[in-house]
This record gives structure tokens, sequence and C-alpha cells, in this order.
């Protein structure tokens, strides 16, 4: 029988650096589990829930969604990283790891599955199934883990556990007896789901004497002790003085603490099989501890690594520029940073003749996008534009090449190009029947075609469409929450490329473009979107002493145009009287001057500018 190291500490009565030496247990006691559900279905309070009657955390020191660490994640309301924790309940050791809901971070989700061995498939009880509580339940599925299925906030008045368990029997297969009811809020329910993670969930595998094998499922870096990794053993006995190695890097590491979150980091000797902790190795290289990594040791190396993950590939790109160029080097240490805690985000460096230098960064979604560029701003105190979201198209030229475009301004010229394919999505909503006609109207002006349509009940409708992802990435979410009274839901995963007809549109100001503004569109929005460029530009850009036109072009022609009229200084004021002559004089030296300026002059598009036209609400 497997032993590993265990205790059963009270809150906060296990602080400080050194590691505590814990007796041995049965492996048969730990349980490794997730919470996945849907966006705002409760997974954040559950986990409050669990820690507080677990008496994992001190009851003065309890606060609303404990395991959220970032600000931004308090402010939204959103789990944004997955965060685990080690607490006890009736001899047990329950390894909890709370992951995100939104779509764009499915990632996150992806790397926790693979360190459990079950999940929590959170319900809310009024709500009912939703598209992200589908997906994330094949995720699972497909991990062959063990599901826990609860119906959440039982305690709301529009609460119809009946119709929520029905759902579940028809759509995903879960008998209703076998699904729990509970409040996450009140904590009515959480001391029976507790008990049925212990009876329904498969406790770990493993030989603590394998050769060693731990998985990396998440890092960040800590700026005083560089990597800090979460890890999950899969096989054999991780000790405090032992010399690892990072299989897939190739490099060796001292070992400077290991430890588990209960959720205080406690430095403990060693962690068996099964067991999920933390590592620090004084790794300061970011690319030293992927997400993915498999640990083993120096002196008795694992003979091949563990499978790790699917290496997500990025959706939307934008461009990112320090607003001050001087910051071009703590902009890329920022992002190095940010690269080893969420290995999702891309980036290389790349050039604007209007904001300098910065770099081309890829991403999930949008939501992922503007969560990466808040935290570039809050966490390491840069001041950053953002340039418009795109995606990845595949441009095939006349010769018969084929080049990938990820930035608008490397799109080859029109006299050379055969034609382009753009990026489209399978997607799935889930609304209510009455909001039907107005969800199918959205997705059809954004060039969306129907696979399918099934009633999952009389008042839920599911809809399959495919779409381009070009017209998901800025607004579709949004409108859809806005169509459908916050109701409907939305799942997306990529389907391959579609020939279209697309189109470079430019921004010309005072004739010269402006790479920062330029676009890919479909042709039929191309004079939309001109109008609506020019007509923002209109009002960000300072007047000049001349007239400055902002034009919107598509190759040669000009679609759209705008004027910011000249300054009128008053020439004439001081004259009060006298020969006409002299004023004539006067208004025609202003004139030639006004002349000489605008072949001479030059537009200075100022920061603010680029900040208020991308901004991506607008």
């Amino acid at each position: 029988m497997t032993k590993v190291s265990f205790a059963t500490p009270k809150a906060g009565s296990l602080k400080g650096t050194v590691a505590t030496i814990l007796p041995p247990v049965e492996t048969t006691k730990i349980r490794n589990f997730s919470i996945i559900a849907h966006v705002d279905h409760g997974k954040s309070t559950l986990s409050d829930r669990i820690l507080e009657i677990t008496g994992a955390v001190d009851p003065r020191l309890m606060r609303a969604q404990y395991l959220d660490s970032m600000d931004i994640e308090r402010e939204r309301g959103i789990t944004i990283k997955a965060q685990n924790v080690r607490v006890f309940f009736e001899d047990h050791i329950l390894q909890l790891i709370d992951t995100p809901g939104h779509v764009d971070f499915g990632y996150e989700v992806s790397r926790s599955l693979a360190a459990c061995e079950g999940a929590i498939l959170l319900v809310d009880a009024s709500q009912g199934i939703q598209a992200q509580t589908l997906a994330n339940c094949y995720q699972a599925i497909e991990n062959n883990l063990e599901i826990v299925a609860v119906l959440n906030k039982i305690d709301l008045p529009a609460a119809d556990p009946d119709r929520c368990r029905e759902e579940l029997d028809r759509v995903l297969g879960l008998p209703p007896e076998s699904v729990l009811s509970i409040s996450a809020k009140t904590g009515e329910g959480v001391p029976e789901l507790l008990r049925a993670i212990i009876e329904r969930i498969p406790a770990p595998t493993g030989n603590p004497d394998d050769p060693l094998r731990a998985l990396i499922f998440d890092s960040h870096y800590d700026q005083y002790r560089g990597v800090i990794s979460s890890i999950r053993i899969k096989d054999g006995t991780l000790r405090s003085d032992a010399k690892i190695r990072m299989m897939q890097a190739g490099a060796n590491h001292e070992i400077e603490e290991i430890g588990v979150r209960t959720p205080d980091m406690i430095p403990v000797e060693a962690l068996g099989p099964g067991e999920v902790g933390y590592i620090v190795a004084g790794i300061k290289d970011v690319g030293g501890a992927r997400s993915g990594e498999t640990i083993t040791t120096a002196m008795k190396p694992a003979p091949e690594p563990l499978d790790g993950y699917i290496h997500p590939k990025p959706m939307v790109y934008c461009g990112i520029y320090p607003i001050d160029g001087d910051d071009l080097g703590d902009l890329r240490d920022s992002l190095d940073k940010l690269k080893l805690n969420d290995a999702s985000i891309t980036y290389e460096p790349e050039s604007s003749h209007a904001l300098g230098f910065g770099f081309r960064c890829g991403f999930l979604g949008l939501l992922h996008m503007e969560i990466v560029r808040e935290r570039l701003e809050r966490e390491f105190n840069l001041d950053i534009i953002a340039t418009a979201p795109s995606v990845v198209y595949r441009a095939f030229l006349t010769d018969g090449t084929e080049v990938k475009i990820d930035n608008p301004t490397d799109l080859p010229d029109p006299s050379r190009l055969d034609h382009i394919d753009e990026p489209i999505l399978s997607i799935s909503i889930l609304t209510p029947s009455e909001f039907l006609g107005t969800v199918m109207d959205l997705c059809q002006s954004r060039r969306a075609e129907m696979i399918k349509m099934d009633y999952l009940s009389a008042e839920r409708v599911e809809l399959k469409y495919t779409i381009p992802l070009a017209e998901v990435v800025i607004d579709f979410f949004d409108a859809l929450k806005s169509r459908t009274k916050g109701y409907a839901s939305l799942d997306y995963e990529p389907e391959g490329y579609i020939t279209s007809k697309l189109v470079r549109v430019d921004l010309l100001i005072n004739h010269e473009p402006v790479d920062a503004f330029s676009t890919i569109v479909h042709h039929s929005n191309a004079d939309y979107y001109g109008r609506r460029m020019a007509e923002r530009l209109k009002e960000l850009i300072p007047r000049q002493m001349f007239d400055v036109p902002i034009q919107a072009a598509v190759g040669g022609r000009v679609i759209a145009r705008e004027t910011v009229k000249a300054r009128r200084k008053d020439v004439l004021a001081k004259c009060y009287g006298g020969d006409i002559t002299r004023k004539r004089k006067l208004l025609e030296k202003q004139k030639e001057g006004k002349k000489r300026m605008k072949n001479l002059g030059r537009v200075e598009v100022p920061q603010e500018a680029f900040v208020a036209a991308l901004k991506l609400e607008d």
C-alpha cells in the first residue's frame, strides 16, 4: 500500500520557512478534483464554502473569491487563472483546483483537468445547461474523469432543479438521482458534496519507488524567488534535497523548496504519488519551467516524459506598443513573465511608422487580449497602446505561393493576390426560445451559416453555426448578450478556413497612410468601416493651421473622407479702417503661409487619438 507525506494542520498553524515533516498516510485517502462550470455559475463561491467548512482559512481572514488572487479577477467577478488548494475533510486530503469558466480560458481548464481524477460539474439551477457547461463536460469525459454533477443556487426563487436534472439526463446522460443539490452561497448541501467526492472520485495511482515523473500544470514568476511551479506527482517521490531535471528543456536544477498550499504555502520534506504541490528551484529563465513540462530526478531519470498539453494556437492578434519608446525593454521583460504564467500568449517584435517599435501578440480570444493588456498596465506599470485586433489569414498569390497574414499591413498588393482564405469557427449558442429570431438575425448579419437547431426543452434552443472568426472577435459576444438580455451563452472551436472576398482598408491622414489603423474586412463591410473610422478620427485629431483630409481607401480607391477644418486666426483684428488694400495684403499673406505649411507640414496624431480610436468597446 502506497504511503505519502500528509498531515491535518489547523488553519494558519503551519507558517514559516522550515520544512514540515509529515507522518505517512495511504494514497487511498487522496482525492484530486476540479470544479468546472459555465461563467458565473458559482465556482469561486463554492471554493469559498469548501475552505470555510474544512477550516482551511481562519474565519477572521476569510473574504469572497478567496482563491482569486488578482485584482482584475475580483473587480470583474471572474476567474482567470486556475488556482489549487489542499484541504482536509474526514481524514482525507481533498486537492481542489478552481478553474475559469469563460470560453477564452479553456486552456487553463485543460491543464487543470490533466492533474485530476475527477471533476465537479456545477450547473446553475435557475439557468440550466449553458454552452461552456457542455464544452467543459466533454473535455472532462475525454480526460476519463469521474464527473460529480451538482445543481447550485437552489436557494434562488427562480431555481428549477427538476427541469435541470431532466436536461442533464437528456443532454449529458447523467442519471437524475446522482445529481446533488447545493447552495454555495449559504453552504447548504456542501458537506454532502464533499462526502460524494470521497465516495465517487477514485484515488490516484502511482508507485513511490518508481523513477520520479511530475507534471507542471501552472507556473508564475516571483521577483524574489524566481519561478514557482504548481506540480502533480504522477510516479515516484520528490524530496526537498533532490537534484531535478526538466525532461523537455534538458536542464538540471537544485531544489530550494517544495511544499503544499493549504492555502498558505507550507514547505514539506517530500511529495509522493498523487500529491499536488509547488516547487521552487531558483529558475530565473522563464523558459525553464513551461506548463506541460515533466520533472524527473537527475540521478535516476524516468525513461520517457508525460504527455503534457496540446499547445494552444492563438486566434486573435494585435500590436502592443509602449507609449514611451524607452519602455520597450520593460515591455519585453513583462511579456516574458506573463508568458510563463500564461503559456497561450505568443509575441514577436514588429515596428510601425506611426507607433514605433513594439510586439505583435497572439491571444486565445478578445477577453484574453483585454485581460493581458490590463495586466501589463497594472502589474508592470506600463503605458501601452493596443492596435485593432485581427486574425490569421492565408493569402494565395498568383505565382502559387501561400503567405500567412496576421498583420493587415503585410497583405500583398491586390495585383499579386489570387484569393484569400479566412478562419471560421463552429459556434454553439444556447438561448431561450423567445430570443430565437433576434439571435438568428444577428448570426445572419455576421455572415454565419446555420448547421442545425435543437430544442433542449420547450424553453431553450441550441443553435449551431459556422461563422468567420473576424466577425466574432470584435463585439459578437456583447451583441449576443444585449439581444438576449444576458440569457444566451456561447461556445466555439476552430473549424478551418474558407475562401472569402476580403479587402484591406487603409486610413490616410493628410494623404499619408497610418498603418496602425489598417484592417482587413469583407468587401461588403469596407464602406461602413471606412466611414466610421474617418468620422471618429475627425473628432480626435486636433485642428492644424491648414485643412487636414482624413481618407479611407481600398487600394487606390477612396471610399470615405472627412476634413479637419483649419484654425482661423483673425489677422484683420487690428485693422480698424483705412485702405482696403492693407486688409487684402494681410489676407493674401496668410493664404500663402497656409499653402506653404500644407506642403511642408506634417500632422502628428496624438497618442490619445490612437488610444481612443482603437478602443475595443467602440
